[in-house]
């Protein structure tokens, strides 16, 4: 049975492995020629079943697999995994989430798990750097299962401490995980596979884990994607010696052949163009740093990752899709642009969100809104000039905000927004830049809260407490209970009878004068134009006297249910006397 090799994504928080892991996979050294040993461009490497079955000899014995072979996608970051979509969704059909045995789930850990989550992509976990457990002696090449059995008690106590930890982080983001020789059921439980990239240990494990998985759940589907018209996903647009503008690309189903007519993803409408020439690493080599020179092949079956260059690659973006297409006609050229357009719900009054490609801005759109942040417009590319402008022309200042995923200000743009009132937040983990906007959702809401109350006053009520009378009148001195809503200096007073009965002077709590009671607490209250004994008593209820020009202002306004229920109250009082009072 002839089924292609799975396309599996290796994500991670920086600096937990990710690179070093492929590395030690392929026996390459990519990590040392990276600026500051960080994955700075997306890579991508096949790696033959021949070489899976020299690595894992120990573990399979003579056992033999369907899967060709895995084809692994190393990428900067997380952001990277979403930009790269095909079918709608994940490019990838595995991943890896490498996570570092030492640190456990870091903010670019706990993004990559909501991002697998959303394109309900099948993933591992690699626990990685198990060598620095205190007392680990490694030894190259060895299995986990075969390295276990050779640490001290102590040290093995160590290592479970720091798993069961990570394995509890991981529950707390729903993922139910264990050791994978402990788990009886992968579609419930996901496999976390201790490995030391560093020390060429538990890689063995890992490359099982995903070839069995690959062909015990995946086949059917990689099966079908073998033949058929070419279909891929660009990775990036490079400038190479002698060929000019090349796109380094997976192709993830079908076949593709030199001379080609292939339809390419832009910013608008797809470019029809050929292939001119296909460039493939040699088995276990890198798309992006070859050890060795490519090979030039006519004819590319999926899935693979390779070089290709063509007549025209005006306007290509990182993260398009590649189709082959009969020409411009072709249904597939339709497709394409429907599977390129973004879909995002949006609502009249809301906020504007940005992102540098098409699946982070879905996945911007997908965290706003299970936050309930209504989204009022949306683009692709750097913040502009126009946008500040446009947000800031809002009618409402909480609607004056742009979100950005790993979309920054341009010059102009940072130029207009001194001199605009508006909020932009730009961060490159989504969830933390929805959380730095609902902080300051909650904040400015408190503040705006603030500003209106004292403007002018709100529903509040107050009871007179017994054997609390101070004085009787001028001003008269009295204890009360806040019932609701909170009271002021120089708020009027009404009884339920509709009669005025005065305004507050000041209040005190203790030997404090303060400027507000609110809720629930016990202060003394001076109150003018009043004598306790006629006009009211003890026990008596007295409410805060509103405007009737302002009661429609409280539909607009966040008040709590009791303030709510006092201003029927209050409504109800002055409708006895005036019908129409605060319409």
């Amino acid at each position: 049975m002839s089924i292609r090799q799975p396309v599996v994504s290796v994500l991670g928080h920086v600096d937990h492995g990710k690179t070093r892991l492929l590395d030690t996979i392929r026996g390459t050294s990519v990590i040392s020629r990276e600026a500051g040993a960080i994955t700075q461009h997306i890579g991508a490497t096949e790696v033959p079943i021949e070489h899976i079955y020299k690595v894992c000899g120990k573990l399979i014995g003579s056992k033999k697999f369907n899967v060709p072979g895995l084809l692994f996608i190393d990428t900067p970051g997380h952001h990277s995994f979403i930009t790269l979509r095909a079918r709608g969704g994940s490019l990838a059909d595995l991943a890896v989430l490498v996570i570092d045995i030492r640190e456990g789930l870091k903010p670019q850990t706990v993004e990559s798990i909501r991002i697998l989550k959303q394109y309900k992509t099948p993933f591992i976990i690699a626990m990685n750097k198990i060598d620095t457990v205190q007392g680990w002696i490694p030894e190259r090449g060895r299995s986990f299962v075969l390295a276990e059995k050779q640490q001290q008690e102590h040290t093995m106590e160590a290592f479970n401490e720091r798993m069961y930890h990570i394995i509890s982080l991981l529950a707390s983001e729903g993922i139910p995980a264990d050791r994978y020789d402990r788990i009886d059921d992968f579609t419930k439980t996901v496999a976390l596979v201790p490995v030391s990239a560093k020390e060429n240990e538990g890689i063995a494990d890992l490359l099982l884990m995903l070839v069995g998985l690959a062909q015990r759940f995946l086949e059917s589907q990689l099966q079908e994607e073998k033949e058929g018209p070419g279909k891929g996903t660009i990775l990036e647009i490079k400038e190479e010696r002698g060929l000019g503008q090349t796109l380094d690309m997976i192709l993830y189903s079908g076949v593709l052949k030199k001379g080609d007519t292939v339809a390419l993803g832009t910013r608008g409408a797809p470019i029809i163009t050929k292939v001119k020439a296909i460039l493939k690493p040699k088995p276990l080599d890198e798309i992006r740093d070859p050890r060795d020179r490519f090979d030039s092949v006519k004819e590319l079956h999926a899935a693979a990752g390779v070089k290709i260059s063509c007549q025209n690659m005006d306007g290509v973006i990182s993260g398009a899709p590649l189709v082959v297409v009969n020409g411009a006609n072709d249904p597939a050229v339709a497709e394409m642009k429907e599977e390129s357009s973004v879909k995002i719900e949006t609502q009249e009054d809301g906020v504007m969100i940005k992102a540098d490609a098409i699946g982070s801005l879905e996945a911007l759109a997908y965290e706003a809104k299970a936050a309930s942040i209504p989204i009022r417009k949306y683009g692709i590319g750097e913040i502009s000039r126009r946008d500040i402008v446009d947000v800031a022309a809002c009618g409402k200042q909480l609607n004056k905000v742009i979100l950005g995923f790993n979309s920054e200000l341009s010059k102009d743009a940072a130029a207009e927004l001194e001199s605009q009132d508006m909020k932009v937040f730009t961060n490159q983990v989504v969830y933390r830049l929805i959380e730095e906007y609902q902080e300051w959702l909650e904040e400015t809401k408190k503040k705006q809260d603030i500003d209106k109350r004292s403007e002018f006053s709100f529903p509040a009520k107050f009871k007179i407490l017994p054997n609390c009378i101070f004085r009787a009148a001028k001003p008269a001195i009295v204890g009360v209970r806040v019932l609701t809503g909170r009271l002021r200096p120089n708020q009027r007073l009404i009884m339920p009878d509709g009669r005025s009965v005065g305004k507050i002077r000041s209040i005190r709590s203790g030997e404090e004068v303060v400027k507000e009671a609110i809720q629930g607490q016990e202060v003394a209250v001076a109150i003018d134009d009043i004598t306790i004994g006629r006009q009211a008593d003890v026990e008596d209820v007295i409410y805060i006297d509103l405007l009737g020009s302002v009661i429609k202002e409280f539909a607009k306004t966040e008040i709590t249910d009791d303030e709510r229920m006092t201003l029927d109250e209050v409504i109800s009082i002055k409708r006895k006397e005036d019908p129409f009072w605060g319409m």
